[in-house]
């Protein structure tokens, strides 16, 4: 995204815009969808961490915990993608 970002900025400085260059700048990806993944991503990371500090179980011998984490982070990355695909259709 960083990337994309300053090659954005480096064809707009480079002068006046032909039809290779808007060709250039609508190939890239798009800005407004990979906020919403991380955003996403955080969001059910964190729940999980607090529905993980709600459920009983012996730190140093249960794998619960990753479970919990990696099922939340699961829910969230499937909800970005279903939100991606309704986008795009």
């Amino acid at each position: 995204m960083i990337f994309n970002f300053f090659l954005r900025k480096q064809i707009l400085d480079s002068g006046p815009i032909d039809d290779n260059a808007r060709e250039v700048l609508k190939s890239l990806a798009p800005l407004g969808v990979e906020p919403l993944k991380w955003g996403l991503l955080g969001l059910f990371g964190g729940i999980g961490l607090v529905v993980i500090e709600f459920i009983p179980y012996h730190l140093n011998d249960s794998p619960l915990p990753y479970g919990v984490e990696a099922i939340f982070l699961s829910i969230g990355f499937l909800i970005y993608s279903a939100i991606v695909r309704k986008r795009k259709s």
